[in-house]
Formats: C-alpha cells, structure tokens, sequence
C-alpha cells in the first residue's frame, strides 16, 4: 500500500509538470495492480494524445468513459481524441453526451466546443462556448471563440458583441482585432481605424500585434477604398508574419515536382456505374470562389456541405505509413505501392460524411486538394472534381489579402506578393499535368463565368456531378447551412461581381507580380 500511494504521488507530480511520457509510463505500471481505475486510463489517454498517440488516447480514453460515465471531462477528452482522428460524427455523439451532464469547468465547454467547430456543428459549438462563457465570464479568449462561431453562423451583432467584450477584458488579444474588421463591410461610422492604429503604435515589438493589427488596417483602409493605404498594411502584415517562417518557393517546387512525378501516366475514365455517395471535391487556389460554388451546390436536395475538411490528407499519410505529411516526402511515389486504395476510399466517406444529413452526396471544399487529385482519382474514381479557375492577378492578390494559418505550411507562399506568384505558376502548371492524366475526373470552371452567368455554368456542373438540375442552386444566399468562416456575411450574400478585377485597384503596386505571371521565359524556367 506505501509503494502504492508513493507511485500514485509520483504520477501525480509528473501530470502537474505536464510530464507526458513519464506520466504514460506510471500510469500503466499501476493500471496492472488497478485495471478498473478510470483516473489512470484518463491520465493515459491525456498522457497519449499529448505525445501523438491518438489511436492510444481513443483506446484509453474509451476506458475510462465506461469506468465512469458520468465523467463531462473524460467525455470531453474522449469526443476531442475521435476529432483528432477525423472520427467527427462519433466525436460528436460522445461530446453531446458531455453536454447532457452537469459540470462547472469551463475547460470542458470550450474542448466540446472545439469538437463541434470542427465538426461544423456551429448551433452546438455556440452553445458550448455561450456555456463557458458562462462559467467564466472575464475569459477573453472564450469571447474570442463565441463571437467567431456567431459570426460563422451569420450572426454579426451577437458576434460583434463578443469581439468588442473580448477586446475589453484583453486589448491584446490580436486575432479578436481582425475578426472584428472582417465581420462586416466596415464604414466611416463603423471602422476602427484610430484604436489599431494606437494599439499598432505601443506595441511596435510585438510580433502578433504586427501581423493581425496591420493586416485589420489593411481590410478596413480597403472597405473605405484607401487602396494604397490597404496595400501599405498588408505589406507590413504579410512582412511581419514571413518573419517567423523559411522561404518556401523552393521548398514548394520541390513538392510540386514530385507530386507530377508520382503519376506519370494517364488513368483511365471513371467508368460503370456512378456511386451513390461519390463525393464533390471543390479545389482550387484558395480565394477563388470555392465556397461560392459549395454554397451553390449544397443548396441542391441531393447534396450536403461537409466543410473544408483535412480528412484525405490525413487518411492519405496514414495509409501510406509516412511518418510526416506525405506531400513533404521527396520521393511521393515511393510511399505508394502498399496502399489499399479501395479501403482509403471508403474511410474517407465513412469519416467525411456530414454529421446529421441524410442527403447522398457531400462536398469536401478544401482548396488545396487539388494536391492530392491524383490520389483522389485512385481511391474514389466517381469522386468528381472541379477546379476553379481566376483571374491570375485577382488569384495572387486575394491570397496575399488573406492571412490563413500561419501554423499550416501549405500558405507559406502567401506571405511574400512575388512567392504567391510563383506557386500560382506551379498551380497551374499541375492543373495542365492532372488534365493530361486524370481525364474524365476533373472539371475546370471560370469564376469570372461562374459570378456573371451562374445558370450557364451550372447546367455544366451538376450533370458532371451526376446531378439533376435544381433551380435552388441559382441562390447560394439561401442556403442555411453552417460556413466556418468569419467573412459569413460575404458568402450569405447574393452572387455579386465586384470582386471581378479587383486587381486593377491595386496596379501600381502589382507591376512586379504582373511581369512574372506575363514572362514566358520566366514561367518556363520556375516549371522545368
């Protein structure tokens, strides 16, 4: 019994110091004596999911569910392990569990609420984060969280509420900053000019106050048509947050590069009979009008919107046993050989799958599976693809507008005007490389057609889908279905056709990325 209490002291000591393998380690050695103590397979599923042994967590934290199923925080670990492994619709039903039980830790609320934001549950994801605000109401990065699911769910003077409490209880909180700038076309009456620049000004050394405060200026300065202001700021911002990166032109040649290699040849045409729950990949550089065409197509009977979802990639590297993100891998085709693909194919749907819809068909609008084509067209051949297509200079500038995750390498490129250049060649240079190979899997669609004539553009799209014509489609404005974005105002807007050309207001400032798109010598030599 001494030994017994002086081990569980030291486990204890090492959860408190966050000490994860050490905690895993002691945690099992006394599970032998105690194999029906919920605490420790808890403790060894927090233990696994913080060193990345999400298979593991799951397991142990199934466990100590069952042990003690009256437990929110151990559902809760449970719901966000399932996530991690893209298993959404049961993360789901064990955090709804979670939330059927009383408890007062406002930990819990917000981890339910991350499951179901990632799950695009958004009514869910609100009411656990409106319960944790609850809890513990001077938390401003709980505000934070609350006022961007309202703004994802169109609700933007709720959202705005939030925003502002969060900015009171923490004026340092950056990203709250541009939530606010984006969440509505700001005016002369509504911008918050003066306070970011003040903000910008004393807090000239902070890195985050640097990217978030100067890409906020930059969005109001343009919705007040300050264009050359705007573009200052984005300069700074897009500056400020290359600074914490590796250039990634090379790197993204490279990947390229093999990504071509890996398939060589063309691959037949889908043929037989189409498959009723064949997914909609909508792909494309990001900022080109992927969620317009999504909103279009999931207001069809037949289809549901899934989101923007990680769920191939993820599938991809574990199928292939890569022990990093498959498209890092010099040599891609050499992680291929062992791959079921028929098995990868049906775990996607499986997992992919919108939580609560009954239609048949969903889309997956995640912009850069135009990566992963290739393997789409191998483990889902009545997958249909479309790709959409802009504006070269309207494409590179509206990546450069935007700020996407600075932790995901996959927009390293976004940070610097002439980079996003460069990878729009590659871009395109691998969209004329999957036309040649994948025939019959991909269709290509102008968004400049899609915004001036829809109803021309769609009668195209849904018989390429295997889809029959709904009029529902004309008016993605309709369509009530959850956006995790917080520019949901623009996308629950009526088809508009402002943002064609929108290059021009930036001219002056685009000559350099204009020159390297329009010189064949130079596109030749960035493909060879």
């Amino acid at each position: 019994m001494i030994e017994t209490n002086r081990a569980r002291t030291r486990l204890e000591k090492a959860y408190r110091q966050q000490n994860w393998p050490m905690v895993r380690h002691r945690a099992a050695m006394l599970l032998r004596d105690d194999p029906d103590n919920a605490e420790l397979h808890f403790m060894c599923g927090v233990a696994d999911m913080q060193t990345g042994q999400v298979s593991g967590a799951v397991e142990a934290l199934v466990k100590a569910s069952k042990l003690e199923p009256e437990r929110p925080d151990y559902l809760a670990h449970h719901a966000q392990a399932l996530a991690r492994m893209r298993r959404l619709r049961e993360a789901c039903e064990v955090a709804d569990r979670a939330m059927g039980l009383p408890f007062e830790d406002a930990r819990t609320a917000e981890q339910l609420g991350q499951v179901f934001l990632q799950a695009l549950a958004l009514e869910r994801a609100a009411d656990a984060f409106r319960r944790a605000v609850t809890l513990k109401p001077g938390q401003a990065p709980l505000r934070f969280l609350l006022g961007y699911t309202l703004a994802a769910l169109g609700d933007a003077r709720a959202a705005q509420r939030q925003l502002e409490q969060c900015i009171d209880l923490e004026p340092r909180h950056w990203p709250a900053h541009l939530s606010l700038s984006k969440l509505q076309q700001q005016t002369r009456e509504t911008q918050h000019i003066e306070r970011l620049r003040t903000l910008l000004s004393s807090h000239s050394g902070d890195l985050g106050a640097q990217i978030f405060l100067n890409m906020a200026l930059a969005k109001e300065h343009e919705d007040l048509e300050e264009y050359s202001a705007a573009f200052e700021h984005y300069s700074r911002g897009k500056g400020a947050a290359r600074s914490t990166r590796p250039p990634s032109a090379e790197r993204d040649q490279r990947m390229f590069e093999a990504l071509i290699r890996a398939f060589p040849t063309p691959r037949p045409k889908p043929g037989g009979r189409e498959t009723p729950d064949a997914p909609i990949f909508i792909v494309g550089m990001p900022r080109t009008g992927t969620t317009l065409l999504n909103r279009m197509l999931s207001n069809h009977p037949m289809v549901a919107a899934a989101g923007e979802l990680q769920h191939f990639p993820t599938l991809l590297q574990q199928a292939s046993g890569s022990p990093i993100a498959l498209l890092s891998q010099p040599d891609i085709a050499a992680h291929l050989d062992g791959i079921d693909w028929t098995r990868l194919g049906k775990d996607y749907i499986d997992s992919a799958r919108p939580v609560g819809t009954t239609q048949p068909r969903f889309t997956d609008d995640m912009p850069h599976n135009f990566l992963y084509a290739g393997f789409i067209a191998r483990a889902l051949p009545h997958a249909r693809i479309v790709c959409l297509r802009r504006d070269p200079l309207d494409t590179c500038l509206g990546n450069y507008r935007h700020l996407f995750q600075l932790e995901s390498g996959f927009y390293d490129y976004s940070l610097d005007l002439l980079d996003t250049g460069r990878y729009f060649i590659q871009f395109d240079r691998l969209m004329s490389h999957w036309r040649e190979v994948l025939p019959g899997h991909i269709l290509e669609v102008s968004y400049e057609s899609l915004v001036s004539s829809p109803e021309t553009v769609m009668r195209q799209v849904l018989p390429f889908c295997g889809l029959p014509w709904d009029d529902a489609c004309l008016h993605s404005e309709s369509n009530t279905s959850p956006v995790n974005t917080p520019n949901a105002w623009q996308v629950r807007a009526p088809i508009y056709t402002a943002a064609v050309g929108r290059w021009r207001r930036y001219a002056p400032q685009l000559q350099a990325l204009q020159q390297l798109l329009a010189d064949p010598e130079l596109r030749q030599d960035l493909s060879a």
